[in-house]
């Protein structure tokens, strides 16, 4: 299990790109929020990339902040995780 012991931030605000920013909570579990250009339409699926990450790399504890901006999945996977690895 991967717990952060601070804040870890990857990407930008820039078209195409998100911004993630991984920080410790208070409990066990691993909280998304999102925010996106295109959260009406693919919302779930970004959700579902996030979480996958985050479970591949045992996260716990943890609050995943997303400002997508139109990412594609491959991108926002590798912003966790560079954000996550970060934040360890």
């Amino acid at each position: 299990m991967n717990r952060p012991i601070r804040t870890g931030i990857a990407g930008t605000l820039e078209s195409n790109d998100c911004q993630v920013t991984v920080e410790p909570s208070h409990d066990d579990t691993v909280t998304i929020r999102l925010e996106s250009v295109v959260k009406a339409r693919f919302g779930h699926q970004i959700e579902k990339a996030i979480r996958d990450t985050c479970d591949q790399m045992q996260l716990t504890g943890a609050t995943v902040s997303v400002n997508d901006k139109g990412a594609l999945d491959f991108t926002i996977k590798a912003r966790v995780e560079t954000a996550v690895k970060r934040s360890l």
